[in-house]
């Protein structure tokens, strides 16, 4: 990743066309070490493609990758009616939940940083 940051710094900057040696100057001034060959397999890749266009199609690619973000729940079988029952079950959980990470606080270990 940091070997991609530091392309993408560099043409951000106006170069168009990174060198092995301007990447290697950025991650040196920032004190991260510069592998070869991970640059050169960055380099080798990215040869005579527009920045903008290889954004565009990573993009695409990361639509169809799924997030885990979304949470399917089936409904009932009774209708709206047995629906609406699902609301307070899932405010206890929340408010389990919530129980949970006070008791896995600092304060309930018995010490704290500055002790």
């Amino acid at each position: 990743m940091k070997v991609v940051a530091s392309y993408l710094l560099a043409v951000l900057g106006g170069n168009t066309n990174p060198s092995a040696d301007d990447l290697k100057h950025i991650l040196g001034s920032v004190g991260a070490d510069a592998d070869d060959d991970r640059i050169e397999f960055l380099l080798s890749g990215v040869k005579g493609k527009d920045i903008t266009e290889l954004i565009a199609s990573g993009r695409e690619k990361f639509a169809s990758v799924p997030s885990g973000g979304a949470v399917s729940v089936a409904a009932p079988a009774g209708g709206a009616g047995a629906a609406s029952t699902t609301a307070p079950a899932a405010a206890e959980t929340k408010k389990e939940e919530k129980v949970e990470e006070k008791e896995e606080s600092e304060d309930d270990m018995g010490f704290s940083l500055f002790d």
